[in-house]
């Protein structure tokens, strides 16, 4: 059914009441066709994920957990709840919750109390989801969470007829009434609460989990200090023609990242350096660096950031952090025309690494599908963000459909199903994670452990690889026309 809520009017009375005689003031109704259940595990959801609901909240930290009045979890002190009874209630689970905004320099984060609430009556069953705020005045609310002494969600539910009805309540302060805003607040919740509910019913399984890699937590912490140290100053000395607000933010998201995956992966253990291959404007090496990781990054062209992101480091070819490479992977045959013959090679890289470096391939276009064959050869884990779809040729072209056909058919889906399979044929467990990052192209692969040890260094299997994804025909004539176009915009200048 469509969403067309009955706005209440002021003077209808209470739908119930608390011990203490507060009034809540009913503020939109609707109409549902999902039970209780559905109810109960949407609404849960939407506690654990508060960010469903607010652009301005980045998650919920749980604080304790109470089930029947038993405390399932000890928080610290902020998690003693608020808790109120509720006539004709039987109250059966309270959940403390610490909501982490996106900016802590601008709005604080801000603790509340969630308890549901259950009526049982003939052949009507009741279900209620309250929040209590832990503000005593409306001074002290932050900008993101709306200035009410509490918030409730009221499932009503008609076992006989399979009908019911959800709506949205506010318990206003005396000095705040009920305005305009905040009944737009109540509108956008209820439609939140029948979406989410309609989606339960109707069997929506949701496709993409976040964060199995690495925990929400540490990352959007990571993220937040990031943000915070560097975003001001990155705007600032931004040189692209390209949107700063976009690039920023997705490269410190990548970063924030990286940061804690390589946590994981080398506890006690001394970082093997990174190679950004098809680095671009070479923010994200530049970030890395000053976060005190060793590595380098190269790409086909220059860009004019570069002057401001290039330090010195020891591990590059070039010496510095950021050079201008076309990659050549020393794997591929060289053609019996050899277009290449006669020019001059000394900004081409052989795709070789130091064993153990780690690999990022994020958004690299031509060099995407040969991430993880240059990453067996030199037996180096590696990360990898695919965007635009090329094969071994670095010819533009659609990959095949995706193995599972439950997948969507898009090109995206098929670029991604394909690197995915080149990576498991090299012997990689691969590894898949959707980042939080402002960018339709963000998933991304990592191969951090093997399935076999046979594949590394043989030559003839990988070459056995690449024949089975298409070959790599054609990508030294690829080479030499970036080397003439190259060679030509030199000489023009």
């Amino acid at each position: 059914m469509p969403f067309t809520p009955e706005a209440l009017p002021p003077t209808i009375p209470p739908f119930f009441q608390d011990g203490a005689d507060n009034v809540w003031t009913p503020i939109y109704a609707h109409e549902c066709a999902f039970g209780p259940e559905i109810f109960r595990d949407k609404m849960t959801n939407l506690i654990q994920n508060p960010n469903l609901n607010s652009s301005w909240l980045f998650r919920a930290d749980i604080l304790c957990d109470y089930t029947d009045d038993e405390p399932s979890a000890a928080g610290d002190d902020d998690a003693a709840p608020l808790v109120a009874e509720i006539r004709g209630y039987h109250r059966q689970r309270t959940v403390v919750r610490r909501l982490i905004p996106r900016n802590e320099q601008r709005d604080a984060p801000m603790v509340q109390t969630c308890i549901f609430y259950q009526q049982t009556i003939a052949n009507t069953s009741k279900l209620l989801l309250v929040y209590f705020p832990h503000c005593s005045s409306p001074q002290q609310f932050p900008h993101y969470h709306p200035r009410v002494r509490g918030i409730a969600h009221l499932h009503e539910w008609d076992v006989s007829s399979n009908v019911g009805r959800v709506s949205v309540h506010f318990l206003a302060f005396p000095e705040e009434p009920i305005d305009d805003r905040l009944r737009r607040i109540g509108y956008h919740l209820l439609e939140t609460i029948t979406k989410h509910g309609k989606g339960g019913l109707d069997g929506y399984v949701k496709r993409v989990n976040l964060d199995r890699v690495v925990p929400q937590k540490p990352f959007q912490e990571r993220f937040a200090l990031l943000k915070a140290k560097y975003a001001r100053s990155l705007f600032d000395m931004w040189a692209e023609k390209t949107d700063p607000g976009k690039h920023v933010f997705e490269d410190l998201s990548i970063a924030a990242f990286l940061i804690q995956l390589w946590a994981d992966m080398y506890k006690g253990k001394t970082f093997p350096g990174f190679v950004d291959i098809g680095c671009g404007n070479g923010l994200l090496v530049y970030i890395l660096i000053q976060e005190g990781f060793s590595g380098w990054g190269f790409d086909a062209r220059q860009r004019k950031s570069w002057e401001h992101y290039t330090t010195p480091v020891s591990c590059s070819p070039s010496g510095d952090s950021l050079a201008q490479r076309l990659l050549l992977p020393a794997i591929i045959p060289i053609d019996a025309s050899n277009p290449l013959e006669g020019m001059e090679l000394s900004g081409i890289h052989d795709g070789l690494f130091p064993e153990g470096t780690f690999i990022i391939s994020n958004h690299a276009d031509e060099l995407t599908p040969w991430t993880p064959i240059l990453a067996t050869q030199s037996r180096c884990p590696f990360i990898m963000i695919p965007c635009c779809s090329h094969n071994l040729s670095a010819d533009k072209f659609r990959a095949p459909p995706p193995r599972d056909k439950s997948k969507g058919k898009s090109q995206y889906a098929s670029l991604v199903d394909w690197v995915t399979r080149i990576s498991e044929d090299c012997g990689w467990q691969v590894e898949t994670e959707m980042l939080r990052i402002p960018s339709t192209r963000n998933m991304c692969i990592i191969g951090r452990k093997r399935e076999e040890d046979n594949v590394f260094g043989d030559t003839d299997e990988l070459q056995s690889i690449i024949q089975e994804h298409g070959g790599a025909g054609g990508y030294h004539a690829n080479v030499a026309k970036l080397l003439k176009a190259e060679s030509h915009a030199t000489t023009k200048h």
